[in-house]
């Protein structure tokens, strides 16, 4: 496999397959137009190993990581070729009330850490270095809630894969093997009605969920809603279950009346991911959404490429492309789904998923 100076050696993945931790800084950034503001991002890039290092040496055992992930039309600009195969703008998906909106976003920074004030640190510390090339589109601090649960109080990543299914499902393989290594990452932040889900009885949850709520076992196909989180995020290809690798974090500002989660796939494709959103927003089929999206409504949206490790560390010998060919890229139109009856609950929230 090739990297970024043309030296043939397996690529070092990122730290997507990490294990799970107590706290994350999910740091979303946009980057200043001037190409010197590329330019130190770039030069960054090479540094940032580094940086991890020396802060993570002030607590070995706190777990810290760091994944840097760009988006489709700061890549150009930023490393030129080669490109992500699969890389685009995030996909816009609209149905009836429901919407999942795309959301400016250049750079994402996802810390992890077993302390928040170990992940505070190294955020600190990337903002003094590119603070200057790049603004803040949004930032997030996350923590893990009882027992692994999301606020709306079931527990969250009970399918995520694990082992070599994990890697196999995350990370871009011989299919693209210039970014062999590699993942592509969607994010969204979800805002939720805890009122209106609170108001509602545990049966009701469950049947939303497609799990029950204090054990975590999922419900017998015969009991659980074709339109339950967890059958609409199922996704089979030839026959065989395709999964994500999530790590959700609950967020919020009770004093605000924030409660929230937010969501972070990593997959070796987008697709699978984009194929869950839409059966979330539109339906499968058409109609019969998500209904804990009447709890929840998404207020931002993005999707990044992570690219490997060994990609990040040559990143300064990168030859991006000039600023007139690599003009923003237009998203994709979003599905239009059918005019399908509303079948609301009048009621809003992220969770739960068989494949979470």
């Amino acid at each position: 496999m090739t990297t970024l100076n043309g030296s043939d050696q397996v690529p070092l993945a990122q730290p997507v397959l990490a294990p799970l931790t107590r706290a994350a800084i999910f740091l979303v950034l946009t980057v200043k137009p001037e190409a010197e503001s590329y330019a130190t991002l770039r030069s960054f890039c090479g540094d940032l190993s580094g940086i991890i290092r020396a802060v993570e040496f002030r607590d070995i055992d706190a777990g810290l990581t760091c994944i840097a992930s760009f988006g489709s039309n700061a890549w150009d600009r930023l490393f030129g070729n080669p490109r992500p195969a699969e890389l685009h703008p995030f996909r816009e998906f609209h149905a009836g009330n429901r919407h999942a909106p795309a959301t400016p976003g250049d750079v994402l920074f996802h810390i992890r850490a077993q302390r928040m004030d170990i992940c505070f640190e190294l955020a600190t510390q990337i903002m003094d270095r590119i603070g200057d090339a790049v603004s803040v589109a949004d930032e997030v601090q996350g923590f893990r809630y009882f027992e692994d649960r999301d606020l709306i109080g079931f527990v969250d990543g009970t399918e995520n894969p694990r082992g070599t299914l994990a890697l196999e499902s995350a990370l871009v393989g011989e299919e693209d093997a210039p970014s062999a290594g590699g993942s592509y990452v969607m994010v969204q932040k979800y805002l939720h009605d805890m009122k209106a889900w609170n108001a509602l009885s545990t049966e009701v949850q469950e049947g939303i969920i497609g799990r029950r709520k204090l054990t975590d076992i999922e419900l017998e196909d015969g009991v659980k809603p074709t339109s339950a989180h967890s059958a609409l995020t199922v996704i089979e290809e030839n026959g065989k279950e395709v999964k994500i690798l999530r790590d959700n974090m609950p967020f919020g500002q009770p004093g605000r009346g924030e409660f929230g989660t937010y969501f972070i796939g990593y997959c070796r494709t987008p697709r699978i991911t984009e194929q869950m959103l839409e059966n979330m927003v539109v339906g499968r089929p058409p109609g019969n959404y998500d209904r804990l999206l009447d709890f929840s409504r998404a207020v931002t949206g993005c999707l990044f490429f992570a690219p490997s490790a060994t990609f990040l560390d040559d990143a300064a010998d990168a030859e991006p492309l000039p600023a007139a060919i690599a003009a923003p890229l237009m998203a994709p139109d979003p599905p239009v789904a059918p005019a399908v009856p509303d079948a609301s609950l009048g009621i809003g929230s992220l969770r739960g998923e068989r494949n979470e």
